[in-house]
């Protein structure tokens, strides 16, 4: 049968019958059970609005394209502005922390390195708590700019950072790096939301890991534009090393270094201002939430550029007879209580270790060697060699692994991919930490590169892109962008567990060792050993994520399902199961 069949069967039973076609299609299905899967068909199809099934039937079309460009920008410059903070963390404790007639170069304090590292993810977390409830609140489109403008303003802003000693500059350059990760949170769920919204089920996955691939390009582009400023500004103003002069291999305009990196972050954002205002809503958020289906009808008609029926009579049966459950509820606690733990365990787990590795790359290449001790270096020369190896990583294993994500993940499924990833990311991490005395020989710097790059390669052709697909797409409308936004700042927690655990932990235990300002840790090795563990916890959590490849959103969010009264059940329960044939 074809599903205009089902159309055209459930329309006849709502004609001529009291029920409607969900009430009866769901009663026939206890007394007929070998026909239970064609009835279960025809009833979803009876339910389903036109104006959401013609978005997941569509065939891929340039408004997807547009929609992945639109909302993949925030995404690159929320990366940008998120990493490129660990090409010039250095930079900043040679230039406000030097110490006359120390050995080594002048770095921050840690309670202002981890503030300097951190600020920005505990405003992203408190922003995608926010955003992620008014999205649903408000609706999507109306926050999104919103949320946009706030990343530029406050990009240009941390740059312009002012003060006449290093405690005032660090101190509005947290404040403003702060608000831009309130901004930066905010996207995280409504650009997610606003696509699996937008995407046709066939091809959901991929887009909305687009979106989230533009990340990489946000990586590596911050790491290239550090290569080219710095070079330029080593080849403008010569300095000698630490080692030879200590106050000269700082020069004056090394402070317009960070400023320019920081600041550059705006500008992608602001040229995509205007297209995500041209945006309509998305329909379901207009039909399921707001009860508007005119509207949505006539936005996606132009949207897909065809005709499609309001169907406002259907819109009131679906509001009477379907779970108007809330979060805190006992219904969403039965339906989607373990979906939620899924989804915020694997995401806090994954963020642990990534952005713990990502934010101290340069600590553990300065451990190996891959990058040569300060003092061997000037100022703005440490930049460009932070900057080339984090972007070598970069193109090698960070890029890559986000669009094998984009390529498999509708064709392999979401909990296949992270189970994989969880899976080879602890792999790679033990092979790292149990022999990691090797690696730090010069001989086998290669070799740890190539492993780390693996770690990286799995976790976003993994759990770091699919933690980011799965939770726009398993809850109901009504609670996407909120659930979205809870899952994202439990992410964001272990962002910061691990940027300011990692920050002490990794300290050597050797007290002569330690950077100063810091206590001894546990060393690099058992720091990395640490991370294996989390890793092999989130592969086990991965077991409370449903898998959601090729099937609409409302039937993994369960709005397809009708309230079933206690009589009816009472009934069910009593009734004959003979099986008979179908009349």
């Amino acid at each position: 049968m074809l599903i205009s069949d089902y159309d055209f069967i459930s329309n006849f039973i709502k004609t001529f019958l009291p029920d409607s076609p969900s009430q009866f299609f769901k009663k026939r299905s206890r007394r007929y059970p070998i026909k239970k899967l064609v009835i279960e068909r025809i009833a979803m199809a009876g339910e389903q609005l036109q104006v959401l099934n013609a978005l997941d039937v569509a065939k891929t079309q340039w408004y997807h394209f547009t929609a992945i460009i639109i909302a993949g920008m925030g995404f690159f410059t929320d990366a940008y502005d998120l990493f490129c903070i660990s090409l010039v963390t250095k930079l900043l404790g040679r230039i406000y922390y030097h110490v006359e007639g120390a050995k080594k170069p002048g770095t921050l304090p840690p309670n202002v390195s981890a503030a300097v590292n951190g600020v920005a993810l505990c405003g992203t977390l408190a922003g995608q708590l926010f955003f992620g409830w008014l999205g649903d609140k408000l609706g999507r489109k109306k926050v999104y700019g919103l949320t946009l403008m706030l990343m530029v303003i406050c990009s240009v802003a941390s740059g312009l950072s002012f003060g006449s000693n290093p405690r005032s500059v660090m101190a509005t350059l947290c404040f403003f790096r702060f608000w831009l990760g309130f901004g930066i949170g905010g996207d995280y769920p409504l650009s997610a939301t606003i696509m699996s919204e937008y995407a046709n089920k066939k091809t959901r996955g991929a887009f909305i890991a687009a979106v989230f691939a533009m990340q990489g390009f946000g990586i590596l582009t911050g790491g290239i534009f550090a290569i080219i400023l710095s070079s330029a500004f080593n080849a403008l103003f010569e300095a000698p090393s630490y080692a030879e002069n200590a106050l000269q291999s700082t020069v004056p305009q090394a402070d317009y270094v960070w400023r320019i990196i920081l600041m550059v972050g705006a500008l992608p954002a602001a040229l995509t201002y205007y297209w995500r205002m041209k945006m309509p809503e998305t329909a379901r958020y207009t039909a399921l939430v707001a009860k508007n289906a005119k509207q949505a009808a006539s936005d996606m008609s132009k949207v897909l550029q065809m005709d499609i029926e309001a169907e406002p009579q259907k819109i009131e049966q679906i509001e009477k007879e379907k779970a108007a459950f809330g979060l805190f509820s006992r219904e969403f606690a039965m339906r989607h209580g373990l979906h939620l733990l899924g989804t915020t365990s694997t995401w806090f787990l994954l963020d642990i270790a990534f952005y713990s590795q990502n934010l101290f790359q340069k600590d553990i290449f300065s451990a190996i060697g891959w990058i040569p001790p300060a003092q061997t270096m000037n100022a703005i020369e440490e930049v460009f060699r932070i900057a080339r190896a984090q972007t070598l990583i970069a193109l090698c294993s960070t890029v890559p692994g986000y669009w094998f994500t984009v390529a498999f993940i509708d064709k392999i499924g979401r909990f296949a991919i992270q189970l994989m990833g969880f899976f080879f990311m602890t792999v790679f991490m033990f092979a790292l930490a149990i022999p990691y005395d090797h690696w730090t020989h010069r001989d086998n710097r290669i070799g740890f590169v190539a492993m780390y790059s693996l770690t990286f390669f799995f976790a976003n052709f993994g759990p770091n892109a699919t933690t980011f697909v799965v939770p726009a797409e398993i809850f109901p409308a009504r609670l996407r962008s909120t659930c979205h936004g809870i899952s994202a700042a439990s992410g964001k927690l272990g962002a910061i567990v691990g940027a300011f655990g990692f920050l002490y932990l990794a300290q050597s235990k050797d007290k002569n060792k330690v950077d100063a300002g810091y206590p001894t840790g546990i060393g690099m090795k058992n720091s990395l050993i640490v991370l294996g563990v989390i890793n092999a916890l989130g592969f086990f959590f991965t077991f409370l994520v449903p898998e959601s490849k090729g099937k609409s959103l409302e039937e993994m969010s369960g709005e397809n399902e009708d309230i079933e009264p206690q009589g009816e059940a009472e009934l069910s329960s009593s009734a004959d199961h003979r099986t008979v044939p179908l009349a």
